[in-house]
């Protein structure tokens, strides 16, 4: 009876320890505990609210970018055909769609942008905006796009 309970007492052990089993499916629980880990957005729709989708690459690549944005300043009208994440560090930006939407993101919101849809991010505040944009796009393709006319 001794070799099962060794069996059965490594099983829960491993239960127990393995975050999987635990129900944890984070990533905070794979660092030690001295890492503090804080989830800043955890979506599956962008800022638009449109599914995000990951377009079929052939030469993938990872950009991340300061962006920042003078006061009274705008980006200009723009699409990203591929998915882009900000992290707004300074500042409030607000981004309109074409139909008139606005989203604003100030410090401390992070999102996934939209997708092949046209918008302008402007800041209306005092401060500079400052946003980290990660681009997960293709090697020699441009990740933001100008209409060829302004809407």
């Amino acid at each position: 009876m001794r070799p099962h309970f060794l069996v059965w007492g490594t099983l829960a052990l491993f239960a127990v320890h393995t975050p999987a089993a635990a129900g944890e499916a984070s990533t905070e629980s794979a660092y030690h505990a001295a890492v503090k880990v804080t989830t800043l957005t955890k979506t599956a729709t962008t800022s638009a609210g449109d599914p995000i989708a990951y377009p079929q690459i052939d030469d993938p690549e990872v950009t991340a970018l300061l962006v920042e944005i003078p006061p009274g300043a705008d980006t200009g009208w723009h699409e990203h055909p591929v998915p882009c994440y900000a992290y707004i560090m300074a500042g409030t930006v607000v981004v309109e769609t074409r139909d008139g939407t606005t989203h604003t993101f100030s410090a401390g919101d992070a999102f996934a942008e939209m997708m092949n849809r046209l918008h302008n991010g402007r800041n209306p505040g005092p401060e500079t905006v400052r946003l980290v944009m990660f681009v997960t796009g293709e090697k020699g393709k441009p990740f933001t796009v100008r209409p060829a006319a302004t809407p």
